[in-house]
């Protein structure tokens, strides 16, 4: 069996790679296991050292990886060199915090010195997903590698590509052979992975399904697991909102990367009282996007990454028209530019028991519901099982405040998108899973904190 990768835009085959055997797993698992000793006794400052040199060269090889990440998953262009430098400076980041992120903490106790020190686990495994095929990576591996853990990253089946280039990248920095791996499996043997001795924690961003396959592993095998899983995200409007501002965000919150994103705004809880103005705005603005080739610079909507995502994304819209949703504008295939192509897309009247409204949402469609006021869009937003974000548009930023801290959701905003820095932490709560990624928190996620009693 072989991954291949497949440019969602014409077809091509660009790259075909052969799944491992158990033998060669093994010998990956032999490696990782091997080498964590010889890792972790490096001292921390040489470990930010040739973690800062990885952001170099990504920052060197900028062009080429997006490139590669266009012609695997169709990201546009100038999206994928953006991605690019947000690994760099994921890089960057820790590289410059290590130290402080890893500091004794000394105590006052009974003791006559107490301590709390951060030690590394040991061999971590990465589930990632495709949609973000570098930064959902580095997001990962910048903490926990700096940390002094050995990484394994099974990536995605549609970018073997991207996943070869990340372990180069890391190796020609100058990090030790067997510290960073990439593991050519398939999700089937993921589970024997996860629950092997070797592999002490293991990190997954992607669908609830798979989520809840490797917690139960993890679980079982009493190991440490970090989910960053699906989500619905609000958008909340209230009546006092600069709506020119609003929009111009609402249309770069839901349509990048094609809206395959999980934090993408995907639920527009609009105030009756600017309902009408903001869907306007919403659907001119939506209908200016252009669907094209990532790679043309006047192109504003990427293709889907595959085309059984096409088929899913018009399931929900046609199951919500049949249930007397109103389409504003798109709800279409785009057969004519290629079979992974869906138009972006405004449906409006979305209610419970529609699948856009139970579900997630991975494609250019975006839901408006109109509300009374902001204390019925709070209902609405935490009314759903997820949980990852969530942002509130007012001129009054003490309201919008206020609204935020009530919202059940990992990271909300106020009078912007929603959207990961490395200096804040990251992640859901609810079904959109558990556990941080970035700032200290990420780091200590992947660590083991000990106290240290010296009478």
């Amino acid at each position: 069996m072989q991954f291949q990768s497949i440019d969602p835009y014409d077809g091509r085959v660009h790259a075909r790679f052969d799944v491992w055997d158990a033998g060669r797993i093994e010998q990956a698992l032999g490696d990782a296991a091997g080498m964590f000793p010889l890792w972790r006794d490096t001292s921390l400052r040489r470990r930010a050292e040739l973690l800062a040199r990885v952001g170099e060269r990504l920052l060197m090889q900028r062009d080429e990886l997006a490139e590669v990440m266009c012609a695997e998953m169709g990201k546009r262009l100038v999206e994928a060199r953006a991605e690019v430098e947000k690994s760099a400076w994921v890089c960057a980041y820790y590289a410059e915090q290590a130290e402080a992120f890893m500091a004794d903490e000394p105590v006052h106790s009974g003791a006559g010195r107490s301590v709390v020190v951060h030690e590394p686990l040991g061999p971590v495994l990465a589930v990632m997903p495709w949609n973000f095929p570098l930064w959902q990576v580095f997001r990962f591996a910048a903490p926990a590698l700096v940390a002094g853990n050995v990484g394994l990253l099974k990536h995605a089946s549609n970018v073997p590509q991207c996943a070869v280039l990340i372990e180069d990248v890391i190796r020609e920095a100058g990090v030790p052979a067997g510290v960073f791996q990439t593991l050519m499996i398939r999700s089937g043997q993921v589970d024997a992975v996860v629950r092997d001795a070797r592999v002490r924690a293991v990190s997954l961003t992607g669908s609830e399904p798979a989520g809840r396959a490797v917690a139960r592993a993890a679980g079982e095998s009493l190991k440490k697991a970090v989910l960053e899983l699906g989500g619905s995200d609000a958008f909340i409007v209230l009546e006092d909102a600069d709506l020119a501002w609003t929009v111009e965000r609402a249309v770069q919150s839901r349509f990048a990367n094609a809206g395959q994103s999980c934090i993408a705004a995907k639920r527009f809880l609009v105030v009756e009282a600017v309902a009408d103005d903001f869907v306007a705005r919403l659907a001119e603005a939506v209908r200016a996007l252009e669907p094209g080739d990532p790679r043309a610079p006047q192109t504003t909507l990427a293709p889907l990454a595959r085309a059984d995502l096409v088929s899913e994304i018009d399931a929900q819209v046609r199951d919500a028209l049949a249930q007397g949703a109103r389409c504003v504008t798109g709800g279409t295939p785009l057969p004519a530019l290629g079979p992974n192509f869906y138009a972006a897309t405004v449906l409006e009247g979305i209610r419970p028991g529609m699948r856009a409204w139970e579900e997630e949402l991975f494609g250019p469609v975006a839901l408006v519901t109109r509300v009374a006021d902001e204390e019925e869009a709070l209902s609405i937003a935490n009314g759903s099982r997820f949980g990852l974000g969530g942002s509130v548009w007012t001129r009054d930023v003490a309201r919008g405040e206020a609204l935020a801290r009530r919202l059940t959701c990992g990271a909300a905003f106020v009078n912007d998108l929603v959207h990961s820095d490395p200096r804040l932490p990251f992640g859901g709560c609810k079904d959109s899973g558990y556990g941080r990624e970035l700032s200290r928190h990420g780091l200590r996620e992947f660590v083991n904190v000990k106290t240290l009693w010296v009478r």
